[in-house]
């Protein structure tokens, strides 16, 4: 049966005939060659009050029924990242009881969860409601309080970029005074997080400088004196030469996790020597993909393993496209699309983030990568979309 969609182009609609082939359904073992995460979004609850600055209210039985997909897929679950709206709409009190119920779910040994600083805020500063930054003594107190959860259940900590450090310290030695204390605590490695500031403007010149090449080498120096209790480094720069360099000057044993939804084909395939493994936001919106991929990668099948993934990077550079912290309005959008929750809604009122025109390229790329696994309710809802926002079709 064809279907057909009618799609904003330009200043009128046009319409669409889809053509992809959905990428098959089915369960996977994890990949053998691979460690692969899918970093996943929250559902909000559409008769909660989930208007910007308001306190998040998630659906849940939506929001854990995707990670019991993800994980059928044999991905593992990045939790409580920024694709769930950490800073943006997903407060402290809800993330960690996103922690607590993800975890009680996931298989052993396929969860990891992010530890950072967000519970501290404007209120709680020296002196209440200043625009100053925090101390790094509090800073320190936030950590540990969030690395005390991700240990009380058991998933392996990711020690996310903060924006309260990145406010916070004067130099690289601040960066290291509080990694050092951090990574002497834990009781088990941890992934490290490199986020750049194409995904969050506050973390502009993280790590103690403003360039790269200096942000590497302290960064580097930090994995090789606590090489025993970092697993791997997530790195989301979106420059994948960059992220070849800094992978090939990691210790062995050390992981470079990929956060590049650019370049993130090439960069897990790696080349002889060295390969990435993956921590990405993207698998979450192409899980289906993502998973028959990898099977392709544990099999040697290159020529499959490319042919799936290549026509997901033009959807995943739409997703990720400039303001890149908005591509958490992709991934619930597709996520609705596919099924997976019952509204085009998000906690903070982000699904406002995208343009209707954008996410009918969205629409587009979506399909012809394969990733649309029910065409027809895609479609439908589309459809539901056009005539809330006004357009009669």
């Amino acid at each position: 049966m064809t279907l057909e969609v009618l799609l904003p182009a330009g200043d009128g609609l046009e319409r669409y005939r889809l053509v992809g082939e959905p990428v098959a359904r089915g369960t996977y073992s994890p990949a053998r060659s691979r460690l692969a995460f899918a970093a996943a979004h929250v559902v909000a609850d559409p008769l909660g009050d989930n208007s910007p600055g308001a306190p998040a209210v998630i659906d849940w039985e939506h929001t854990l029924e995707f990670r019991r997909h993800l994980w059928s897929l044999g991905l593992s679950v990045a939790e409580a990242m920024d694709t769930a709206q950490r800073g943006m709409g997903l407060d402290w009190p809800a993330t960690q009881e996103l922690i607590r119920r993800s975890a009680a779910e996931a298989p052993d040994g396929r969860i990891a969860v992010g530890v950072g600083t967000d519970q501290l805020t404007a209120a709680n500063r020296p002196t209440a409601g200043s625009d100053g930054p925090h101390e790094l003594d509090a800073v320190i107190a936030a950590y540990e309080e969030q690395l005390g959860l991700a240990e009380e259940v058991g998933a392996q900590p990711i020690l996310m970029a903060s924006r309260a450090l990145c406010a916070a310290a004067e130099s690289p030695e601040d960066y290291r005074k509080v990694y050092d204390r951090l990574l002497g605590q834990s009781t088990r490695p941890v992934i490290l997080h490199w986020l750049g500031s194409m995904f969050d403007p506050a973390l502009d010149g993280y790590w103690g400088s403003d360039s790269l090449d200096t942000a590497a080498d302290v960064v580097v120096d930090l994995i090789a004196d606590n090489a025993t209790k970092v697993d791997g480094i997530k790195v989301s720069l979106l420059d994948a030469s960059r992220e070849v360099a800094l992978r090939n000057r990691l210790p062995e044993g050390v992981r470079l996790y990929t956060g590049d939804d650019f370049n993130y084909p090439a960069l897990i395939k790696g080349d002889d020597d060295r390969y990435s493994d993956a921590l990405l936001g993207i698998f979450a919106a192409i899980a289906p993909a993502a998973a028959a991929a990898l099977k392709a990668l544990d099999d040697g099948d290159l020529d499959t393993y490319d042919r799936v993934f290549a026509p997901t990077v033009p959807l995943a550079r739409q997703i990720f496209s400039a303001p890149t912290y908005y591509y958490k309005t992709g991934i619930a959008f597709l996520a609705w699309l596919n099924g997976h929750q019952p509204g085009f809604s998000m906690v903070g009122g982000l699904q406002t983030g995208r343009s209707l025109p954008h996410l009918a390229d969205t629409f587009r790329l979506a399909d012809q990568a394969g990733v649309l696994t029910n065409p027809e309710l895609a479609v439908q809802r589309f459809g539901q979309l056009l005539r809330v926002g006004g357009v009669d079709a």
